[in-house]
């Protein structure tokens, strides 16, 4: 969530719309005496380096150039942001600059009347980005928000380990996966890391299993008829259940949370697993959770299911942006431009915090694994943002706690379907 920006967020933060005089852009020339004070909340979730300190390092930039402007950032973790979020937007505020990952959640903001329109602010720069990075701010043709990242979940492996297990190649279908589960385990290793307390992690395997066996079409038709109950969302969840069955992750994981010390991150960096499914921040926060694999760190995408009507090529991911409150003054709209302009936006990418979302931005792509998802996010033949984040809020919730329950053992794949069908029903 996002440590590197990671995912799930739901709505929007505490304000404390700062504003005092400012008005007008603050990159325009003041007409004598000394400018309005004014006050920006940045809300984020960039507690991982190398984005802990680069996002610091561009707040500062700004005030040094902009006196006037002071700029308080609030910093949490994915899930105490999301808890916050879905309280206070309740109460019909938003501060001023915010974190957000498009989709379903961006929607109800914006008819909740919580986001500033900033399309005509933004038309100047909008053709600098990638249309994929920006689509996802982008509604009814109005724009709500520019993109700092965009990427993909994929396996991040131990070579190590997997050639200790006697796996020579990263695994391309389902059931190879499954067989080289069981020789990672058979040599002694824990084949994978999980936070299952966070729950969201899991729910990347039962949504790129639903995508891999039901196609992305599925999971668009679902967001309209409110059906999760279909054969092929069953069928995912059975392979969820075969996977989890063979009992791959860490001991406790039910317990483990994503960026701690002992968490699923630091489990893989440490050498305690063989890989995780995880985003294109899982790099940046393993380095900060634990000691970092080195050379010895790979990337391969989810596998092809065995006759599935979706696509290897498919890519399942998100990315994530800046919004700005409804009620924020000009500057906030300045500050995210100047967050985005190629000469800062393209320090992030270098330090490997985020891949590219402008255009000619990729060669300052430097990791070879973050330039391999970079590669693949380009040729991918569809994309599909993290449920959690494409759906309502409440349907993306109940899909991380059936999808935990499932993994607990505790739900039948059946059971899973029927959940987020009456959650998605009622919200419908």
């Amino acid at each position: 969530m996002k440590r590197s920006l990671v995912l799930i967020a739901t709505a929007v933060l505490i304000a404390g719309c700062g504003s005092g005089g400012g008005g007008g852009s603050s990159t325009a020339p003041q007409q004598g005496g000394s400018p309005g004070k004014v006050t920006l909340e940045w809300w984020h979730l960039s507690t991982a380096e190398p984005l802990k300190s680069l996002w610091a390092q561009r707040a500062k930039d700004y005030m040094a150039k902009h006196p006037n402007v002071t700029i308080k950032a609030t910093v949490l973790e994915n899930d105490a942001y999301k808890a916050k979020l879905t309280t206070i937007t309740q109460s019909g505020k938003a501060p001023d600059i915010f974190a957000t990952w498009g989709g379903g959640v961006l929607k109800q903001q914006i008819d909740a009347g919580l986001v500033k329109d900033i399309s005509a602010d933004v038309a100047g720069v909008l053709p600098n980005f990638t249309p994929a990075a920006l689509s996802a701010y982008q509604l009814d043709g109005k724009t709500y928000g520019l993109p700092t990242d965009i990427g993909m979940v994929g396996f991040w492996y131990n070579k190590k380990l997997f050639a200790k297990a006697g796996v020579t190649e990263p695994p391309a279908t389902w059931s190879a996966f499954l067989e080289d589960v069981k020789k990672i385990k058979a040599a002694g290793v824990t084949p994978i890391a999980l936070a299952g307390k966070e729950k969201w992690p899991g729910h990347y395997y039962w949504a790129y299993l639903a995508m891999r066996i039901a196609g992305l079409d599925a999971l668009k038709q679902a967001a309209t008829d409110h059906d999760f109950t279909k054969p092929d969302f069953v069928a995912a969840g059975q392979q969820v259940k075969a996977l989890a069955d063979l009992q791959p992750f860490q001991k406790g994981f039910l317990g483990a949370a994503y960026s701690t010390p002992d968490g699923q991150a630091a489990t893989v960096s440490n050498g305690k697993a063989a890989m995780e499914l995880m985003g294109q921040w899982a790099p940046a926060v393993q380095k900060d959770s634990g000691k970092g694999l080195g050379d010895d760190l790979g990337f391969f995408p989810f596998p092809a299911v065995e006759g599935g009507k979706g696509s290897a090529g498919d890519a399942f991911g998100g990315g994530g942006g800046l919004a700005v409150g409804a009620d924020a003054p000009a500057e906030a709209v300045d500050f995210v431009k100047f967050m985005t302009e190629m000469g800062n936006h393209s320090k992030a990418v270098e330090a490997g915090g985020v891949l590219p979302v402008l255009k000619g931005e990729e060669s300052a792509v430097k990791d070879p694994n973050l330039k391999q998802v970079a590669t693949m996010l380009a040729s991918a033949s569809g994309y599909q943002l993290y449920l959690d984040q494409a759906y309502p809020p409440a349907v993306g919730q109940q899909v991380n706690d059936s999808v935990a329950e499932l993994i607990a053992g505790t739900k039948t794949p059946e059971e899973v379907g029927k959940a987020i069908t009456e959650v998605a029903k009622s919200e419908g």
